[in-house]
C-alpha cells in the first residue's frame, strides 16, 4: 500500500500541535495580564477628566471636595481670572454644583460601605493611597477581588486607631496593635470572606 503522508508529516502534526497550545496559553495569559494592568484598571495611570485640576496636595487631603462658594472665598480673591477655574465662577454665578468624575471606582455588583471599614479601623490611605502627595487625584491602587481579599484574609497590619483614620503616613510596626485593634472593634476574621459580605 502507499504511503499517504510524508515522513515529515508527523514532525509537522506535532510542531502544529505545540504552537496550537502555546497560542492558547500565551494568549490566556496575555488577557489576564491585561485585566490586571494598570492600564486597564486606571489605577496610577491618568487621572479622569474632571471640570478644574483640584489638588488635594495644594489644598489638603480631606476627603470629598467643597462647595463653589468654599472655593470661591479665596478664588475670589487669587487667580480671580485663571482660565482653569471658569467652570468653578460659572458654577457660582449659575448656583449648580460642579459635575466631578469618580476617581475611586468599584463593579455595580460589589457591595461596600465606608462607614463600616472606617469604624472597624481600616485608614483612609489603606486603599486610596497618599492623597496628600497627588497633585491630581488618581486611582492609587486596583480595586481587584484579590486586593480586597488580601485585607480581609489578614486585616490587622492595616488596622490603625480611629484618631488616625484619616492621618496620611500613619504606621505603626507593631504586629499586636492589629491584634489589639481586631478585638477591639469587633472584626470576625472567619465571616469577613464570605462571597455575601460584598456581592449581595
Amino acid at each position: 500500500m502507499t504511503q499517504i503522508f510524508s515522513p515529515a508529516a508527523d514532525t509537522w502534526l506535532r510542531l502544529f500541535v505545540v504552537a496550537a497550545v502555546a497560542i492558547v496559553c500565551g494568549g490566556t495569559a496575555a488577557v489576564i495580564a491585561f485585566a490586571r494592568s494598570d492600564y486597564y484598571t486606571g489605577a496610577r495611570i491618568h487621572p479622569p477628566p474632571q471640570p478644574v485640576p483640584f489638588s488635594h496636595k495644594h489644598h489638603g487631603p480631606r476627603a470629598g471636595l467643597p462647595p463653589t462658594h468654599t472655593c470661591m472665598t479665596c478664588h475670589s480673591q487669587i487667580w480671580t481670572n485663571a482660565a482653569m477655574l471658569a467652570p468653578v465662577r460659572r458654577s457660582l454665578a449659575e448656583n449648580t454644583s460642579l459635575r466631578w468624575h469618580r476617581v475611586a471606582r468599584l463593579p455595580q455588583y460589589v457591595y461596600f460601605r465606608h462607614d463600616i471599614h472606617i469604624a472597624k479601623g481600616v485608614g483612609c490611605e489603606t486603599c486610596h493611597g497618599r492623597v496628600d502627595r497627588m497633585p491630581l487625584m488618581v486611582e492609587a491602587v486596583p480595586f481587584t477581588m484579590d486586593f480586597c481579599l488580601d485585607c480581609h484574609r489578614d486585616p490587622a497590619p492595616r488596622l490603625r486607631p480611629r484618631e488616625h483614620i484619616t492621618e496620611m503616613g500613619w504606621s505603626t510596626g507593631d504586629r499586636a496593635l492589629g491584634q489589639d485593634l481586631l478585638k477591639q472593634n469587633g472584626i470576625r476574621l472567619g465571616e469577613i470572606t464570605y462571597c455575601y459580605v460584598c456581592h449581595r
